[in-house]
């Protein structure tokens, strides 16, 4: 039983075992996998269409040396987007929605990025704490604030892909409540209510798309500036 709308972000557990391990590694048996015939089916000649749109939308900004990196960026935004999607089922749990997991897959990629630009282009990635015609007497405080925004964005990559996710699965935790409760009064707009619901599931999916989409997109834009 329910007692808080927060009581749905809990980690799930089985016989005090935490379950967020099987709920973040499900999305990958989901997937087909290709056989060996010259045409697959329908459905996975439509998934190496979507693939092959995601991957040009992701690599195009970046330049050639950073195109080795369309495969991870690829997987990672296929991967977020299944599991944000499976997170709006009933009784499931969303990962993306614990901090621990959005940080922890916002920081290392982050990392990845600041390192290979330091490694390729020491002298410019430093160059860049620094805009150009700066004052002499503005360049300490300048040093400090790029710093500063350099170090946060990954805590805003995983903020917000966790708060937006946990923001619409509150909104749908209490217009089903409220569904709910209308419904079994024989309330008649108890009906209404329903639609709305439906809606805002719908709504919520192209939340979770568009969020996995943002994520991997903000990732590429930081390999673009340092490769």
């Amino acid at each position: 039983m329910i007692v808080s709308l927060f009581d749905q972000f809990a980690s799930p557990t089985l016989l005090a075992i935490p379950l967020v391990i099987l709920a973040t590694l499900a999305p990958w048996d989901m997937f087909p996998t290709p056989s060996s015939q010259w045409q697959g089916n329908r459905l996975l000649v439509i998934l190496s269409w979507v693939f092959k749109t995601l991957a040009q939308q992701i690599v195009i900004p970046i330049n050639l040396k950073g195109h080795k990196w369309a495969l991870i960026l690829l997987s990672l935004l296929l991967f977020l987007i299944t599991l944000n999607m499976m997170g709006t089922l009933p009784y499931t749990f969303t990962p993306t929605t614990q901090l621990s997991v959005s940080l922890g897959l916002a920081f290392p990629f982050w990392l990845a990025t600041v390192i290979i630009g330091l490694r390729l282009y020491p002298l410019r990635s430093i160059a860049h704490l620094v805009p150009e015609s700066t004052p002499a007497a503005l360049i300490p405080a300048l040093i400090v604030i790029e710093t500063i925004s350099l170090l946060v964005r990954p805590l805003a990559l995983g903020v917000r892909l966790a708060a937006n996710l946990t923001a619409g699965h509150m909104i749908l935790q209490m217009i089903a409540t409220t569904a709910f409760g209308l419904v079994t009064a024989l309330n008649p707009a108890g009906l209404l209510v329903v639609v709305i619901l439906y809606a805002l599931v719908c709504l919520e999916l192209m939340v979770a798309a568009i969020q996995a989409y943002v994520f991997v997109l903000l990732l590429s834009l930081y390999l673009q500036e340092n490769v």
